[in-house]
């Protein structure tokens, strides 16, 4: 996605970033201008009233990791309750339930869903009001008459007290996100931002051509209210689409100014290129180069125009296979930094942000490498823990004893 010479990011003033241990290295791509402005005018979201550089820099993270739950397939998401119980999704279709007393043999839901290659039961997230709203969002494939197919559902979530917790009451959300018939690009990761909006990736399921095409569903990050129409702030008036130009992005993360980044995945040979995995801060209305670029490096293909480029991508030889994303600091009083969970890189990727200018690199770093494919990293708050979800039963991996596993770590 090229570089672009107008400043857009006036009013991004702040940024909370991070630091860590791990294996170091810079940023692989060169520092380029920020965005010019979209051409649609929308609201610009605004930095948090407490300023990141008043806390202190990042140091290592030094964290002691423990397995809380083991013998899951392809886990997707983790989503956690107030009481501190966590729901996990597995791909082939079932919702599991973790307490205090571990893992529950029987999945609290198992949904009928089209699971081949990389689509099946994907993201997850809990209404950010709950219980007050007891709902649960879903984004799983389905087969229909135009083929795999997936959308967003919701289903009422509650405690019985004596009789546990219950999932009940689909209803679809947003319909007609097109898959692919014989494999990938399905996106798939659901997130409240903190506007109170949920946020959605849709991979362009391997028709690059989706990804530019402002009326297709595919290749975007969508932005919906919680019962699923657009928001009337939304760059497009009367559309879903937030930002366009990804190939299949999976990870969501807002810093504590409310600025989004999304990872995505590049080419494994579309157009002779590879790799290119990148981390974007998204503007709204922004493109983000796909198929027309890879990275920041043009593939020779049309569609879109001004393309924004990313922050942070992987190189020409080399694959992230980039998935999950969270903020996360072991410390309230140090900024937090960016943490990926990578398929192909087999490891935490931990990105430091400048402070001061929310789009620039500091340095990149790696950590949990020994533990295979990683889905997806969760921060609670609760515990100043991260979460990390394997994914080496998804038939690309290598299974470990006690796979998929979810790992705990917990500053030392």
């Amino acid at each position: 996605m090229r570089f672009r010479s107008t400043l857009l990011l006036l009013g991004l003033l702040l940024l909370v970033a991070c630091t860590g241990g791990g294996t170091s290295s810079q940023p692989s791509g060169s520092p380029h201008a920020s965005p010019s402005p979209s051409q649609t005018s929308v609201p610009t979201v605004r930095p948090s009233a407490t300023p990141s550089l008043a806390l202190k820099d990042p140091g290592p993270l030094n964290l002691r990791w423990q397995q809380v739950a083991g013998g899951l397939v392809a886990p997707w998401e983790l989503v956690f309750l107030p009481d501190g119980r966590a729901l996990i999704s597995e791909r082939p279709g079932r919702i599991r339930l973790l307490d205090s007393a571990g893992l529950k043999s029987d999945p609290l839901l198992s949904l009928r869903v089209s699971a081949v290659g990389e689509s099946g039961l994907l993201g997850m997230a809990l209404h950010p009001h709950y219980p007050s709203s007891p709902f649960l969002y879903v984004y799983y494939t389905y087969r229909s008459d135009q083929g795999p197919t997936n959308k967003v559902v919701r289903f009422t979530l509650q405690d019985a007290g004596g009789a546990g917790l219950t999932l009940t009451a689909e209803q679809v959300i947003l319909d007609g996100i097109a898959g692919d018939g014989g494999c990938c690009h399905f996106g798939g990761r659901i997130k409240f931002g903190p506007d109170g909006y949920l946020y959605v990736t849709t991979g362009e399921a391997y028709h690059p051509q989706r990804s530019p095409d402002l009326k297709s569903l595919n290749g975007k990050i969508l932005r919906i209210t919680d019962s699923g129409q657009p928001p009337a702030d939304n760059p497009i008036p009367g559309s879903a689409v937030y930002a366009s130009g990804f190939r299949n992005p999976q990870g969501l993360a807002w810093d504590s100014g409310q600025r989004l980044y999304v990872s995505d995945n590049g080419p494994t040979g579309e157009f002779g290129f590879c790799c290119h995995d990148e981390v974007n801060l998204i503007q709204p209305g922004g493109f983000y180069g796909w198929p027309a670029y890879a990275g920041s490096t043009s593939t020779g293909q049309a569609g879109g125009s001004n393309p924004i480029p990313p922050i942070l991508e992987s190189g020409s030889d080399v694959a992230w296979a980039p998935s999950g994303a969270t903020f996360y600091t072991p410390s309230a009083d140090e900024r937090p930094t960016l943490l990926v969970a990578t398929l192909k890189g087999t490891a935490l990727r931990r990105v430091f942000l400048d402070p001061a200018q929310p789009d620039k690199v500091l340095k990149t770093e790696t950590l949990l490498s020994e533990h295979g494919r990683l889905r997806d990293a969760v921060a609670n708050p609760a515990d100043h823990c991260l979460y990390v979800l394997t994914s080496n039963r998804d038939n690309r991996g290598s299974p470990q004893a006690g796979d998929d596993q979810m790992l705990k770590g917990c500053p030392v």
